[in-house]
């Protein structure tokens, strides 16, 4: 069995590349939002008098594209829609797995015991349940035309197709007696505001339910194999004020062991509700413990808490801890310009996350109102030359005096010099370019002559070791509970999101298959253009 680091190395690395400044490229991706079985390798592409390209499939791929000629193409997308979106159930591998009266009422709180190994008191007049019917739409905006800004179409046409995705929330039968469940919870990556935030909501649901044994897997994956980690018991008293500080009061570390020790560790501890927080990469793994979990037979939930500071992951409005580093990164912008704005001549130089998404270096520039130039990946860029970066902040200490320059992480990586390393997740270990731009930034005003004091911020870890701010601590309060929601309903292989201001499950598989990106003919890219006053740097 491949070791877990390997499994998301290879989930990562199966997203589609064309050039990045290829605007079609884009479309396409945004295209495979709607149709993820869509290969664009096979794809054979010419581009249409309207300006989009009209996809033609190869003999061997043609199952997995759409066919626009075909009258019945809509309700076929629709239906093959609904089939990825159709979230795994324990009763796909067990039948006849029996469902109970669910514990979580808020009108009834009698404590579950013995007395009730058969069933379980409900007040049958509640409404708060929701139906395992109940849908929410994924998109909501009808675009008249592909060249509108920030448009995300099925067709050439932008024919309006209706997408739903499952609606998250406590259902009124459950499939887990509380008093067999042993819950576990794990943190993966790196740290982000909200993690105490999202296991003490976790916690709390679980005792609702009346779960009396959870734990905590310390360190990760990693915490499933090595001996020397004891799994830590959780309760409501343990967690009552864990989201009052930043980091995980589990800890966490990357990669880990083998999918299947995983699993046969989950075995010989009698879990039988994992939970797993993470982003990307820690849900490919999740997944695989599923697919796993299914392949032996165990009636296991898995479900995956979306953590990304990033924000990157597919399909949903935001993650948390987000909204906490857009916050904080202000402190950091702030001091940059009030450096700059202090010094003669001076420009301040932030570098804020962001390996492959530059949201948060896009929303923070935005909302600090302080920032000239904002670099992200997804907008290629040149230092040098005349339309370059250079140019332009020669530029602003000509008219303004001062400059301030925000850049994510994982801009400008053809700027500085490979590192062909990788860390523990299987993730390319970057270069620095917030350190490039400064060195090029005191090298280039010193060969023309110009007198400029550079001062360079990253922010990075103050960022991450953040304690959530409100509007986090309420995403990852409701993302907490809906997990637990989704595993007492049977649901496995899940992850919980919000989805235009409505939180929802999705099968991990759409939602890892790339990372989310922002787009740069998008509405908000073009807002934080507006305000930097920025040129094109190509």
């Amino acid at each position: 069995m491949e070791t877990l680091s390997h499994t998301i190395t290879t989930s990562a690395s199966a997203k589609p590349r064309l050039p990045r400044n290829d605007n079609v490229h884009r479309r396409l991706l945004r295209f495979r939002h709607g149709f993820s079985s869509l290969n664009l390798g096979t794809l054979r592409s010419q581009r249409s008098s309207s300006g989009f390209f009209k996809v033609e499939c190869s003999q061997q791929s043609s199952k997995n594209c759409i066919d626009f000629t075909d009258p019945d193409w809509k309700s076929k997308f629709q239906q093959d829609f609904e089939r990825r979106f159709n979230i795994p159930h324990i009763t796909d591998t067990f039948p006849d797995a029996h469902s109970f009266p669910s514990t979580f009422c808020l009108r009834m709180r009698t404590p579950v015991t013995e007395d009730f190994a058969e069933g379980y008191p409900s007040d049958e007049e509640w409404h708060g349940y929701i139906n395992n019917n109940d849908r929410v739409l994924l998109k909501v905006i009808h675009y008249s035309s592909p060249t509108s800004a920030g448009a995300e179409c099925i067709d050439p046409n932008c024919t309006w197709v209706e997408q739903w995705v499952h609606r998250a929330g406590p259902r009124e039968k459950i499939y887990f007696k509380p008093e067999e469940v042993k819950a576990a919870i794990v943190t993966c990556g790196g740290l982000c505001p909200g993690l105490n935030d999202v296991i003490r909501q976790i916690v709390v649901t679980l005792e609702i339910y009346g779960v009396k044994n959870i734990v905590g897997i310390p360190f990760g994956y990693r915490g499933f194999s090595d001996k020397g980690l004891a799994e830590m018991p959780l309760s409501r008293k343990v967690v009552q004020n864990i989201h009052l500080s930043g980091g995980s009061l589990l800890g966490v570390s990357r990669g880990g062991p083998s999918v299947s020790d995983i699993v046969s560790s989950m075995e010989e501890r009698g879990i039988n509700m994992l939970f797993v927080l993470g982003g990307n990469g820690t849900h490919a793994g999740a997944n695989a413990i599923h697919d796993e979990c299914r392949k032996r037979k165990l009636k296991v939930a898995v479900v995956g808490v979306p953590k990304t500071i990033d924000n990157d992951i597919l399909l949903m409005d935001k993650t948390f801890g987000f909204d906490t580093a857009v916050e904080e990164a202000q402190r950091a912008i702030n001091s940059a310009y009030i450096e700059a704005h202090s010094a003669y001549h001076g420009i301040g130089v932030v570098k804020l996350m962001g390996r492959s998404s530059g949201f948060i270096a896009m929303q923070s520039s935005l909302a600090s109102g302080q920032v000239d130039i904002c670099l992200i990946p997804e907008v290629p860029f040149n230092l040098h030359g005349p339309h370059g970066v250079l140019r332009h902040l020669k530029y602003l200490i000509e008219t303004k005096g001062s400059a301030v320059v925000c850049v994510a992480e994982g801009a400008g990586q053809n700027l500085v010099e490979k590192t062909n390393a990788t860390d523990a997740s299987g993730n390319i270990v970057l270069g620095d370019i917030g350190v490039r731009i400064q060195q090029e930034t005191k090298k280039y005003f010193k060969e023309i002559g110009i007198p400029a004091d550079v001062k360079y911020i990253d922010p990075t870890y103050m960022i991450r070791a953040c304690r959530a701010n409100a509007s986090d601590g309420i995403l990852c309060t409701v993302l907490g509970q809906n997990a637990v929601h989704g595993a007492f309903a049977g649901y496995s292989g899940i992850t919980v999101g919000i989805c235009n201001t409505h939180y929802v499950y999705f099968p991990i598989p759409e939602v890892i298959s790339h990372p989310r990106e922002v787009d740069p003919n998008s509405r908000m890219w073009h807002r934080c253009l507006t305000s930097t006053g920025q040129p094109d740097f190509i």
